[in-house]
């Protein structure tokens, strides 16, 4: 260590500090209670849908079957070899989060996100179990009495329920479900998960909801944040033109009448006691705040309580706050270059996996070519080339392919364990949601080749609906 470096000692976070958030109505309440209650209702009652894929399949609506490397999601079905298509959907999870966070700042974090909605969820319960701010405050100040000990196991106890419900649906959404089993039975298989031993990860799925909405009080997101909004973007804020300087009601009407400047905030901290984060937002936009507008509601009902103007605290940006010390009228701008690059970018990206989607195939062929050896004389002079072709059936329903090549003048085709058909083709079964494996062979005569490395076609087509499948290859000869 040099001689000129610093030694940083102490803590590398914050410690953790007990925050008592009140209870409180408004237009911000109502809509952070119509989120959680549709975002709990699509993630807990998702699992009961059912969806009739045909016989072998499984019913359930939206399942990640592992040991089938299978994604349903009601009428889509996806594949591994389809991975791009999750890719797809990251990309505009992510181009969303950056629209909604130009739009107005961490939106998302303040109504969408799970941690948010489920810790909502858990200080409602703990408003049921011990009461509003004050009981809590004062039962914390009386110490561990016995009604405080019932309380407070109480409250724990309903919280490890709902994450055990909630790592037990989790856990539904990745198992294989049987086909025939009706929605009645997952509750069931809920309440069994701890003691499956398939379900090794209930329990990583049983801590989380715990952990992270009742106890962590850390996200990586506020760092983020700063990188991706602008002086244009919404948040949280008060108005401090308006607010300022504080006093109470009555000093305030003294200062009027003498002519003095007297801002419209009380300083009656309503908007530090509602806040779930305990921030003062009075103090300027920070990390803790989540931006979840609690504060605006808290604020708007103490003013109108003394009758004056709501929306003391409100969305606003850095723009219009600089503009009300100059006297000038707010502007909103909304349509820019940042907002319009991301609508792009997801237009772009939700273009083509929407037309990826359409016209994808519920049939797949890969042919890969033996190395060693590239190719075979055979004693009549004839030239052979192997290589193993992958056909795969997405469908419900069995399938039959003929095979054949094109390129290669008088080429023929031969299988290990499929007999030829009358016709000369190879006709391939393949089962319903299976892939066949085929060491097939191509033979042609000495001089069919006109060089050493010939491309060729290999083609399946649909016995039935006369769907035509190809892959690209070589056939491989003497110089």
């Amino acid at each position: 260590m040099s001689e000129d470096s610093t030694l940083i000692t102490g803590p590398l976070y914050a410690a953790r500090k007990k925050v008592y958030p009140q209870a409180t109505h408004g237009t911000y309440r109502k809509i952070k209670w119509g989120l959680l209650i549709f975002c709990l209702a699509v993630y807990y009652l998702l699992p009961f849908v059912r969806w009739d894929r045909g016989p072998g399949l499984p019913n359930q609506a939206v399942l990640v079957d592992l040991p089938h490397r299978r994604f349903y999601f009601f009428f889509i079905q996806l594949w591994p070899q389809e991975v791009y298509f999750f890719t797809g959907l990251l990309v505009l999870a992510a181009l969303t989060l950056f629209l909604m966070n130009a739009l107005a700042g961490r939106i998302w974090c303040g109504y969408l996100c799970w941690q948010t909605v489920w810790t909502d969820l858990f200080y409602a319960v703990e408003r049921w179990v011990e009461g509003d701010r004050r009981d809590r405050i004062m039962k914390d100040k009386k110490g561990w009495t016995f009604q405080h000990i019932r309380e407070v196991g109480l409250k724990h106890f309903l919280w490890l329920m709902i994450a055990w419900w909630t790592g037990g649906v989790g856990s539904v959404f990745r198992r294989r479900a049987n086909a025939g089993a009706p929605a009645r039975d997952l509750p069931g298989a809920v309440l069994r998960l701890p003691l499956d031993r398939h379900s090794h990860g209930h329990d990583i799925h049983f801590r989380r909801p715990y952990a992270r909405a009742g106890v962590l009080y850390m996200c990586p997101w506020p760092r983020i944040q700063a990188a991706l909004t602008d002086e244009w973007a919404l948040n949280v804020t008060y108005k401090v033109d308006r607010g300022e300087p504080r006093m109470s009601v009555k000093k305030s009407e003294a200062a009027h009448l003498k002519g003095l400047a007297a801002g419209d905030c009380i300083d009656c901290n309503q908007c530090v006691a509602v806040c779930p984060t305990g921030t003062d937002i009075r103090k300027g936009l920070q990390l803790g705040c989540v931006q979840c507008g609690l504060c605006i509601d808290a604020c708007d009902n103490v003013m109108k309580e003394i009758g004056r103007p709501t929306r003391l605290i409100g969305y606003d940006t850095d723009i219009n706050m600089a503009r009300r010390r100059e006297g000038k009228p707010p502007v909103y701008r909304f349509i820019r270059a940042r907002t319009i690059l991301y609508a792009a970018v997801m237009a772009i990206v939700g273009s083509v996996m929407l037309y990826a989607l359409l016209n994808r195939t519920t049939a797949l062929i890969a042919a890969q070519h033996n190395r060693n050896p590239l190719f075979v004389t055979l004693s009549d002079g004839h030239v052979r080339n192997d290589m193993t072709v992958h056909l795969s059936n997405k469908g419900g329903t069995p399938r039959t392919f003929a095979l054949t090549v094109l390129g290669l003048d008088q080429a023929r085709l031969s299988a290990v364990g499929v007999e030829p058909a009358a016709d000369g083709r190879l006709l391939v079964e393949v089962e319903p949601d299976r892939v066949r494996d085929l060491r097939v062979s191509i033979t042609a005569p000495g001089g069919a080749a006109k060089t050493d490395n010939t491309p060729i076609t290999v083609v399946a087509t649909d016995v039935a609906n006369g769907e035509v499948l190809k892959v690209s290859e070589h056939f491989f000869a003497p110089k």
